[in-house]
């Protein structure tokens, strides 16, 4: 297997310690392999039902090359990458995501992020992050920022 981390749950143990944070840290890459299963199971637990999602006739239909990904499932996921690499203590105060291309179910998705800024203060650090999912042949799909605060006691 690649660099890239393939789980469902990367929470760290323990808060990243603010003071081991810097600007152009990489985020540890994190691999997903969605199946139309997985779709359906989304559908289902965000009420997004739309076809496309996994009806490949309906896709097909669409102008689509196939059943795809939801963008919110992209978003989620990116969501799970910042939070398991700042730890249980950390806050995530902000994500906002833009989608660039579409996803297939069966292919490789790595998430990947890194550091922007860092500004200590008292009681926490905020973390500026660049995040993006890319799909089959390397393409960021889903491209976005994140802002984290970590406590200033790393716990």
């Amino acid at each position: 297997m690649s660099a890239a981390t393939e789980s469902s749950s990367i929470v760290p143990p323990r808060t990243l310690d603010p003071a081991t944070v810097a600007v152009g840290d990489q985020l540890p890459t994190v691999r997903k392999v969605p199946t139309t299963r997985q779709l359906v199971m989304f559908a289902g637990a965000s009420g997004d039902f739309y076809e496309i999602h996994y009806d490949n006739a309906v896709a097909i239909e669409s102008g689509l090359p196939g059943v795809i990904v939801h963008g919110y499932l992209k978003m989620a996921w990116l969501g799970e990458l910042v939070t398991s690499w700042a730890g249980p203590d950390a806050f995530v105060s902000d994500v906002d995501v833009s989608y660039r291309g579409t996803d297939l179910p069966n292919d490789d998705y790595l998430l990947q992020g890194r550091v922007t800024a860092v500004a200590a203060a008292e009681a926490s650090t905020s973390v500026e992050l660049e995040i993006w999912g890319e799909g089959a042949g390397g393409k960021k799909t889903t491209i976005g920022t994140a802002t984290v605060q970590l406590p200033a006691n790393g716990r």
